[in-house]
């Protein structure tokens, strides 16, 4: 089941990038920022694509206790870089959010790397002593606060969709890891006020909330997500075809990047968009496959973690466009343009690979369960 659990993933990615790719040749001619030229945004996600697939072979290759055991190394570096957002001359403000920092050559995106940092940190941290988990202090309060630090300045630079990313997978991995549940849902409770809290404090995010719950007040705020959904609409079963959508010839904000599924929608129809729902189901259930024959505790949890991160970013961003929840800004994981976000999650790809790799092997679990079959029957004899 293992091996097959790998391959399926590699499958579900494969998928996930050919459409990427497709759908940017048909979108990215029509971007705004396309700077004249139709192929600009198609040939950096290929360049990116390269960089990710170079980063998947070395994180697939590396021993993943590494990053766990080098994990205050890629923390502090990903402070560093946030905290850099905001200096002038090295940040990039862009849609009126502190996210990037301008390189010579492109943008790059911290929160990013604050991800791989937070599940890292998380799985070195629970797998260090037996029982941590089950303390308040040393096991909930300590670990949730050094990740909270990452998060305070992710969410000041008005990205509330990466915090609440981040927090959500947090929570899980506690949750997975043996923490209380009133330890999780007293934090849960805390994390919900604190977003609401920079909701309220945001005026760009309390329109898109407001727009949410009364699309028909507020036009202006909800134009985004209603002009996905009438791209779904128009798309039905079959498809307009691909190439001839309608809603990516600047009706759709964004068509190349966050709201790439209802272009998909459109052009491809039905199938288009449950193909890509199905192959990213195949991409949870291998990953969390993989990552339950994780050698150790820390394998385990860290395969979780990234697994948790694309999923949850998939899960939101497929929400936001269709309406199921308020727009957040998540592209979508191997199918949106942006280079940050493709070689991330094609690193977290090699590091499961490599989990795969030191895992559990099939023989050794069948000898495992004859043991354990070995013990029972033993236990049954003595109580006789």
């Amino acid at each position: 089941m293992n091996r097959r659990s790998v391959l399926l993933l590699l499958l579900a990615v494969g998928a996930l990038l050919a459409v990427g790719i497709v759908m940017l040749a048909s979108t990215g001619e029509f971007a705004q920022d396309a700077h004249g030229r139709p192929y600009y945004f198609l040939t950096h996600q290929i360049a990116w694509l390269g960089v990710g697939i170079v980063a998947c072979w070395i994180f697939s290759m590396v021993d993943y206790h590494q990053w766990i055991n080098r994990w205050p190394w890629i923390y502090g570096i990903s402070l560093l870089l946030l905290i850099a957002c905001f200096m002038p001359h090295i940040g990039a403000r862009i849609n009126g959010s502190s996210r990037w920092i301008r390189l010579p050559f492109m943008t790059f995106q911290p929160s990013e790397l604050a991800k791989f940092a937070s599940v890292s940190m998380l799985a070195w941290w629970y797998s260090q002593e037996d029982r941590v988990e089950r303390e308040f202090l040393r096991g909930f309060v300590v670990p949730v606060g050094i990740v909270g630090v990452l998060m305070f300045w992710i969410v000041i630079e008005v990205d509330v969709g990466s915090t609440a990313l981040i927090g959500t997978t947090a929570m899980i991995l506690a949750f997975i890891a043996g923490a209380r549940w009133r330890f999780v849902l007293s934090i849960c409770g805390a994390g919900v006020l604190g977003i609401a809290a920079a909701i309220a404090f945001m005026p760009e995010r309390t329109g898109r909330f407001r727009a949410f719950l009364e699309p028909d007040k507020f036009p202006a705020d909800a134009y985004q997500t209603q002009q996905g959904l009438i791209a779904l609409g128009s798309g039905g079963i079959s498809g307009l075809g691909l190439g001839n959508g309608r809603q990516k010839l600047l009706y759709l904000p964004f068509a190349h990047t966050d709201f790439i599924f209802p272009v998909i929608g459109e052009e491809l129809g039905l199938a288009g968009t449950l193909g890509v729902v199905l192959a990213y189901i195949i991409f949870i259930l291998g990953g969390i496959s993989i990552a339950a024959k994780a050698r150790d505790r820390a394998g385990l949890l860290l395969g979780m973690g990234i697994v948790m991160i694309i999923a949850i970013q998939a899960a939101v961003n497929l929400g936001v466009t269709t309406e199921l929840l308020p727009n957040k800004g998540l592209p979508l994981p191997f199918i949106s343009y942006g280079g940050s976000n493709l070689v991330f999650c094609m690193a977290g790809v090699g590091v499961l690979l490599n989990i795969y790799r030191q895992g559990i092997s099939e023989q050794e679990e069948h000898q495992m369960e004859q043991m354990e079959m070995a013990l029972q029957i033993e236990k049954r004899v003595v109580r006789l």
